[in-house]
């Protein structure tokens, strides 16, 4: 049996009103992408997209992250229709909005390393624009929330080296 290669691409719905963006679901943007799919490429399009087309693999709303999954092979066709997205509409709603492309890689686990980055960035430059301190309170409990889980992992492992190297044998 052979396996199918992947490509995950991360996006960020850019919104013309931020406060619409919370009424995104993944099947608004999945039938958005495929819509663009085939405005772009047609009945081959479609074909590339039936199946195992792209998948909405992860979709936070209120940041505006949306991770896509898609064959190996038709990853670029994906990337070139993206920008073809102009608006989103669920629930009756529509959101005028364009993916922007952040990142694309072969693992879900490279777009994670990536996109923590990335919020980095993002957050110290929001907490370097606040106006006052009610908004800075909050940028840097996002920011001490999203560091908190990477350094929970890494002293999980700390933890077991400082056991090995304190001197101690136990059996």
């Amino acid at each position: 049996m052979v396996r199918f290669k992947n490509r995950y691409v991360l996006c960020q719905v850019v919104a013309e009103e931020p406060r619409g963006r919370p009424c995104i679901e993944e099947r608004a943007v999945g039938s958005a992408v495929k819509d663009a799919i085939a405005r772009a490429y047609g009945d081959y399009g479609l074909a590339c997209c039936s199946g195992a087309g792209p998948a909405v693999k992860y979709l936070n709303a209120y940041t505006g992250t949306v991770l896509l999954r898609c064959r190996k092979d038709f990853y670029r066709l994906l990337c070139s229709a993206l920008p073809l997205v102009r608006q989103l509409e669920s629930r009756g709603l529509r959101c005028p909005c364009f993916l922007s492309t952040l990142h694309v890689g072969g693992t879900i686990r490279s777009c994670q390393k990536f996109l923590i980055q990335y919020n980095r960035r993002q957050l110290l430059t929001l907490l370097q624009n606040c106006t006052n301190e009610d908004e800075r309170q909050r940028i840097r409990q996002s920011v001490l929330s999203c560091s908190l889980t990477e350094e929970q992992s890494h002293s999980g492992e700390e933890e077991e080296e400082e056991d090995e190297d304190d001197g101690t044998e136990t059996d």
